[in-house]
């Protein structure tokens, strides 16, 4: 009966990269490397998650990640593991996962911490519509 009900709290396994998903998971520098020198160029909305593949949380609000990122697209969505890109996790100072960042013209505007959907969802909302409206 505990697996049962351990079913019910424990979120589910990470998704494997998903070639048709809207987020982009950046695995190594040059990748992140490449996404952000693409976002230098736009005026898009750039989410980035930083996460691990042992956090709990991360993994729980992945499923609602990607659904934004298919709802959103007019921005960036960039999926970072902090385990693997370190680098890219202190040149953005996140000490909490989950962390989303949000970049817009090359300066961050916004940032959640946690797995907050509905204050993740209104902040993207707010700069992408502040984008795509005239």
């Amino acid at each position: 009966m505990g697996s049962f009900f351990s079913t019910l709290v424990t979120p589910p396994p990470p998704a494997a990269d998903d070639p048709n998903c809207a987020v982009v998971a950046a695995h190594s520098k040059a990748t992140y490397d490449e996404q952000w020198a693409a976002h230098k160029s736009s005026s898009k909305l750039m989410v980035i998650d930083f996460s691990a593949s042992w956090c709990g949380p991360c993994r729980f609000i992945e499923p609602a990640f990607k659904e934004l990122a298919s709802r959103f697209t007019d921005a960036i969505f960039i999926k970072v593991d902090v385990d693997e890109l370190a680098e890219v996790a202190r040149t953005w100072k996140v000490e909490a996962m989950p962390t989303f960042v949000l970049v817009k013209d090359g300066k961050e505007v916004g940032r959640v911490i946690g797995a907050k959907k509905d204050e993740l969802e209104r902040k993207i909302r707010m700069f992408v519509t502040s984008s795509s409206s005239s």
